[in-house]
């Protein structure tokens, strides 16, 4: 079912990284749900985990770590790393990865081996900082200054946007003090908690 992925979801949805298909091709996904959802694992959709969060599709891990285009001295941060499941794979890629995650039941389906720090999702790892690449893994309204504060003068983030409720895989380089992010592609992505924009006063 791992080779049928890497197969049928990744590579004919443009993701060519060697590195990162040999990661997907190798890392069991299937520790990284809960018992009872092991046998669909390895399907295109979303898994429910636990407290109304869920394991992303292949599919969408893949782009989102393929847009990052990450170099093995690449130090990353993962923020919203669920179970951990895109944290196993981009370890494989990158000697330096950091991982966040607010919900502790979230990080106790983790497997043996893979370390994720419980902090607020928005905060990320400032002590850590500054990061070459960081991945939001899911779905976000707005891309919050904190974040883009702890990349490098260089760095690159890549997240899902929601925007008018369409969820669309997107990527952004800080360049200086500016920052803005492009959209490259629909795809199914889970919406994280805390990262919706405050809301204005309306008379």
């Amino acid at each position: 079912m791992r080779a049928a992925m890497v197969a049928s979801q990744l590579r004919t949805n443009g993701v060519t990284d060697v590195r990162l298909l040999s990661a997907m091709g190798s890392v069991p996904r299937e520790d990284f749900v809960p018992e009872a959802r092991r046998a669909v694992s390895y399907s295109d959709r979303s898994i429910p985990l636990a407290q109304g969060r869920s394991l992303n599709p292949p599919m969408t891990t893949a782009r989102l770590l393929d847009a990052l285009k990450l170099r093995a001295e690449a130090k990353l941060l993962i923020v919203g790393a669920a179970s951990g499941y895109s944290t196993a794979v981009a370890s494989k890629i990158c000697d330096s990865v950091v991982a966040v995650e607010d919900d502790a039941g979230l990080i106790a389906l983790a497997p043996t081996g893979v370390t994720i720090k419980n902090a607020p999702l928005a905060s990320g790892a400032p002590e850590g900082a500054p990061y070459d690449a960081i991945l939001i893994d899911g779905a976000v309204e707005q891309v919050p200054e904190t974040l883009v504060a702890q990349l490098s003068a260089d760095g690159q983030l890549a997240c899902a946007i929601v925007k008018d409720g369409i969820t669309r895989l997107a990527t952004g380089r800080r360049g200086g003090s500016s920052f803005a992010v492009v959209d490259f592609a629909d795809a199914e992505a889970v919406v994280l908690p805390g990262f919706a924009p405050a809301r204005e006063f309306v008379f």
